[in-house]
């Protein structure tokens, strides 16, 4: 088998081959890493912006069958090609959206693939949609899978930090709040005001609470999907390392009381093969990630939502 390299040593996420804009037609789903690392609003710095690489390193153990899935081979039915990084200004945060904003439209939306971003801190989500929105016009409901709303209005004077995504997809035109779903909100990480602003903006929240006790993964995973796909054209799919218990991700966030990896997989397979036109995976700290267990999670992630996707193309 032929190891394709994004950079350095380091191989393209799950033995895809590297591409470029131009080949980019000729592949079903897109990978590409936006290693960026903007105001760090807890402790210290946590080293997500080395995410894609440890992402695309732990990705070298798998293969795309998935015998849980119907026995499915995800890259029989699909081929994936890795667009390398958006290149990103340390100095500036607002360049730095910009920049991904103009990458997912000039890369991005404008080709007939799946993409998937890999991150990098929750930040990214905002000039990604943006960018979706301006290339497509389409209206757009986002499932936020996440421990926290990620939606105040600014860190200190930063109003593109980690923490802030979701207060600027409050305002975008282009996305539907009623179709904005954050999904698995738990702990005292989360500021008392932050679920005021998601109401007040007309999102709809869903805790963790509300998933585990609503008696069928399945039946939560189509209310959930129902509310965000309703008066929308596209459902886009932001996933946070830290929507899991932190038993399941030793590189996230520490935050108790999320999903466990069943839960987490579950929903992302059902959300896939419902219909999405794409995703992100953010915010996995390669320092603290002693075993790699939440880099090597993304494989997982990816995988399953694409047996997702798989299927969907297959009921049309």
């Amino acid at each position: 088998m032929t190891i394709h390299y994004v950079y350095g040593n380091t191989p393209c996420f799950l033995h895809s081959r590297k591409i470029n804009d131009t080949a980019a037609e000729n592949v079903d789903a897109l990978v590409y890493g936006v290693p960026w690392e903007g105001g760090v609003t807890w402790g210290d710095y946590t080293s997500c912006e080395l995410g894609p690489k440890s992402m695309r390193l732990a990705s070298g153990r798998y293969s795309g069958f998935l015998p849980e899935l119907d026995f499915i081979d995800v890259f029989e039915h699909l081929s994936l090609g890795d667009l390398g990084d958006v290149t990103i200004n340390w100095n500036n945060p607002e360049e730095t959206m910009h920049r991904i904003t103009d990458f997912s439209k000039n890369h991005i939306w404008n080709q007939n693939a799946f993409p998937i971003a890999l991150g990098g801190d929750h930040s990214i989500t905002y000039p990604i949609i943006k960018g979706l929105v301006e290339e497509q016009g389409k209206k757009v409901g986002i499932i936020h899978l996440d421990a926290h709303y990620d939606n105040m209005p600014s860190h200190g004077d930063d109003k593109y930090a980690r923490n802030t995504p979701f207060a600027r997809l409050y305002e975008l035109d282009g996305v539907r709040n009623g179709s904005l779903i954050h999904t698995g909100i738990h702990g005292p990480r989360n500021k008392p005001e932050a679920g005021q602003f998601a109401k007040e903006a007309g999102a709809v929240t869903i805790t963790s609470r509300d998933i585990r006790e609503a008696g069928s993964i399945y039946e939560m995973a189509d209310e959930i999907y129902k509310q965000a796909s309703h008066d929308v054209d596209v459902v886009y799919l932001s996933i946070c390392s830290d929507i899991l218990d932190f038993a399941f991700n030793p590189g996230g966030p520490p935050d108790a009381n999320g999903l466990t990896s069943y839960e987490l997989l579950t929903l992302i397979h059902e959300f896939g093969r419902k219909g999405l036109v794409g995703m992100d995976f953010v915010e996995v700290y390669p320092e603290t990630d002693v075993n790699q267990f939440s880099a090597h999670l993304a494989s997982n992630i990816v995988l399953y939502v694409l047996a997702g996707v798989i299927k969907n193309k297959n009921q049309k």
